[in-house]
């Protein structure tokens, strides 16, 4: 710095962002952190009944996590759960990537563009209940539209409510009916995010909108497939209003019965074993934390991984050098 010239002060305004983060801290510690720091808690207790405030924590900690471990109606629904997402999420993420491509097209002009996006999101916006009693009276028996249609063609009425495939198919017709709008309005803003200087070098080298669609598109949607594959998984296997509602309590048989709607059951049916519901609770937390892992590690970018790997390498041999020539 110059001689006589004055160094002004740097304004910070770090405190600012601490004090509007305050409110969110505080929720988050009230209502998020702190019912699940409970709830892993009283997994290993004998926490049972409407009214009971105290427990005692168990000779074996691990009883309630074992018995729902061996708990075959458990097993039965983390199928469901894992059946009933992937019917769902296969064809939503393909017609939502369709969409993309149609949205996305340089060469297309879509007229009311702005209005096919607002319809596919529209059901989103339906809440989850809602949507579950509408389908519910949908393809009710004996009266509904869907038999209505069934007899009007000189077919007999057929019992959805009864029928386990049929069920299954319908929670999951319904899961990817609601959720395929949302995914191809986050994928379309991936896509609108690249940089459209790689499809014109691309285009100029006489690459197919479909090889610009599978060598540049897809390549740099990378995070987020990666974001709608995690958050599309976590809420899979959180489900919890459609096999509710559509088909009271999951059935029939259980064959709609979800891990949420399990937990629910455990906690607010019958005998109200809070224990167990809790011991339910955490073991979806810890599979949900190794799938997303999973998905994590078979997504990432190899080519960068590598060169890291390398950089580390690199820089362990450095410092191996330094010490023997400091030796």
């Amino acid at each position: 710095m110059q001689p006589g010239v004055k160094r002004i002060k740097g304004v910070s305004y770090a405190k600012y962002g601490y004090l509007f983060s305050i409110p969110f801290v505080l929720v988050f510690l009230f209502f998020s952190l702190y019912p699940t720091l409970y709830t892993a808690v009283i997994g290993f207790t004998d926490l049972k009944g409407v009214t009971t405030t105290s427990f005692n924590f168990l000779k074996d900690p691990f009883a309630n996590f074992t018995g729902i471990l061996n708990n075959a109606t458990f097993q039965k629904s983390f199928v469901n759960t894992l059946v009933i997402w992937i019917i769902n999420f296969i064809p939503q993420l393909s017609l939502a990537m369709l969409l993309t491509y149609w949205f996305t097209g340089r060469a297309r002009n879509i007229r009311g563009e702005g209005v096919f996006k607002v319809m596919f999101y529209m059901p989103n916006i339906i809440t989850a209940a809602t949507v579950a009693i509408l389908f519910a009276s949908i393809f009710g028996y004996p009266v509904g539209p869907v038999n209505s249609i069934l007899k009007a063609f000189g077919l007999a009425s057929f019992d959805f409510s009864t029928s386990p495939w049929a069920s299954k198919l319908i929670v999951a017709f319904i899961q990817f009916w609601m959720w395929y709008g949302y995914t191809a309005i986050i994928l379309i803003s991936g896509v609108l995010g690249i940089n459209p200087e790689l499809f014109e070098s691309a285009e100029i080298d006489g690459a197919s909108r479909g090889q610009a669609f599978f060598r540049i598109t897809l390549p740099c949607l990378r995070t987020i497939l990666l974001f709608t594959l995690i958050t599309s998984l976590i809420g899979g296997l959180n489900m919890f209003e459609i096999p509710k509602l559509f088909n009271w309590n999951g059935g029939p048989a259980n064959e709609t019965m979800t891990t949420s709607v399990f937990v629910y059951a455990q906690a607010f049916s019958g005998t109200y074993l809070y224990n167990r519901a809790a011991a339910a609770s955490m073991i979806m937390f810890l599979i949900i934390v190794a799938l997303s892992a999973i998905v994590f590690y078979l997504m990432r970018d190899r080519y960068e991984a590598r060169a890291n790997r390398q950089a580390r390498q690199a820089k362990r041999a450095l410092r191996r050098a330094r010490k023997g020539a400091a030796a």
